[in-house]
């Protein structure tokens, strides 16, 4: 069986997929699936030539906000890894971002809840305030709290994905991990 290097623009989405794995049953180790967090989409190069074609031969599926689905795209392209979709590749891409995608799943009164349960809703109320925030959706206001602060991301990524009902993932981040299976 082929190792699978899933790449992942970041810690947070390293968490969230492991996360998932895990409450969908998947054995990662057992499967040879590693979760590469790359630092950041613009890293995805470095990434690609380790576990690519040219170095270790891994599949590679992975995950990318829709603000780096370019980025992505043409450094698999310029990796001559394929000239399909990212899709078709294995590389889910979220719209947006993955925590607005989590944000849409759970709906704002469950994240609200579990913002309120960290003992943080005070400052989540306080960023609502902000002149520059306080006329935008609630959605694009959590998005701004999880990535605001230090470690936010990191700290909510598997508490958003623990909260998630079961058979209803975030659809890139389901169909990732469904890929490990196969």
């Amino acid at each position: 069986m082929q190792k699978t290097a899933v790449f992942v623009e970041g810690e947070s989405d390293h968490l969230a997929v492991k996360a998932m794995a895990r409450r969908l049953g998947h054995d990662l180790q057992k499967q040879r699936v590693s979760v590469v967090p790359m630092g950041g989409a613009t890293n995805i190069v470095h990434f690609l030539d380790r576990y690519g074609p040219t170095g270790e031969n891994h599949r590679l599926p992975g995950l990318c906000d829709s603000g780096e689905f370019w980025v992505t795209a043409r450094a698999f392209s310029r990796a001559c890894i394929g000239s399909a979709s990212l899709n078709d590749l294995g590389f889910q891409v979220c719209d947006t971002d993955l925590e607005g995608e989590l944000v849409r799943c759970l709906g704002v009164d469950v994240v609200i809840e579990m913002i309120a349960n960290q003992g943080e809703l005070a400052s989540f109320e306080l960023l609502q305030r902000q002149p520059s925030l306080r006329d935008l959706p609630v959605e694009t206001q959590l998005r701004r709290f999880f990535g605001g602060r230090s470690g936010n991301k990191i700290r909510y990524a598997p508490l958003l994905v623990s909260a998630l009902l079961s058979g209803n993932a975030a659809p890139p981040l389901a169909r990732l991990v469904a890929s490990f299976g196969r």
